[in-house]
This record gives C-alpha cells, structure tokens and sequence, in this order.
C-alpha cells in the first residue's frame, strides 16, 4: 500500500468555466490557470503521483507547453491513471475536500464522484468528496479562491499467483 496527498488552489476569475472533479458547474466565475484550472482533479492527480514518488502535476504537465493551455484535467488524470497502471498500482480509495465559500458543492458530489470512479475505473464507494466553507475566512471565504485536499490511497496490483508484482524503477 502507498499513500500520496495533494493539494491545489486557483483563482476565481470573471469568463471562466468552473470545473471540479471534472464536472462543469453553474457559476458566475470559474477558476483561472494554464488547464482548465480544477483544483479537485489537480490534488487528486498530486497525490496518486505522490503515492508513486513520482515528480508532481507541474513536471508532467508543465505550464509553459502549449499543448497542456486548456486541457481538461480529466485528460490529465487519465494520463496519470496510465502511469499509475504501468507501475501496477490501483487506487483503494480517495478522500478529497473542496473549500469553497460558493457554490455549494453538495448538489454536484454525486457527480463528481461518479466521473471520478470512471475516470480511474475504480467504484465510487472507493471516492469521498466533501464540500467545506471558511465562513469568510481568508481568499477563499472572500470568494476570491477556491481549493482542494486529497488523499489517496494506492494498492499493488498481484499476479496471478497472488503475489504483490515487482514495481519498475519508473
């Protein structure tokens, strides 16, 4: 078993889709960066590489490509997927939180978790996500911000022997 935690926070900005945990969300701002700025995925994504020991979101999808400007973080995190199953590993469960003054996230958290589970290919009972506010406290209770925690926990995959498989030195 390995366990990873990620973390991420973008800006909200005027003619911005908001996206979280890759779901397109009703509101008057959406959040600004070099992707589609999901701040869920992007912690997800941290911390399946954590989990690994491999470099961060930032080194395998760097801001300064154009070919990463306006991706959507659901393709970021089957790219992350594949090198997770290339290391023979598999996500036993997730559980990520979302601070945001607004909008409210429990309306969309059975979405996000589904489009999580199918992203990763994994149940959805195996992936948390809770909304948290600040009551006003900081950038993100001024709605200047929105962030995101996660915390995943990764299992080897065994052969058909039952055997945990050798990992690659990847």
């Amino acid at each position: 078993m390995r366990i990873g935690i990620g973390y991420d926070v973008h800006p909200l900005a005027e003619g911005r889709d908001l996206f979280l945990g890759g779901v397109k969300i009703p509101h008057s701002t959406g959040l600004l960066g070099h992707s589609d700025g999901d701040v869920l995925i992007h912690a997800i994504c941290d911390a399946i590489l954590g989990a690994l020991s491999e470099e961060d979101i930032g080194f395998h999808f760097p801001d300064f490509k154009e070919e990463t400007k306006g991706i959507e973080s659901g393709r970021i995190l089957e790219r992350v997927a594949k090198i997770m199953e290339e290391r023979r590993f598999s996500v036993e469960n997730i559980d990520a939180v979302i601070k945001a003054e607004e909008p409210i996230i429990s309306p969309f958290k059975p979405l996000i978790r589904q489009n999580i589970a199918r992203i990763l290919k994994v149940e959805e009972g195996r992936v948390s996500i809770k909304g948290k506010r600040t009551e006003g406290l900081g950038y993100v209770g001024q709605k200047k911000a929105i962030e995101a925690y996660a915390v995943v926990l990764l299992r080897e995959e065994k052969d058909g022997k039952g055997e945990v498989c050798a990992e690659s030195d990847g």
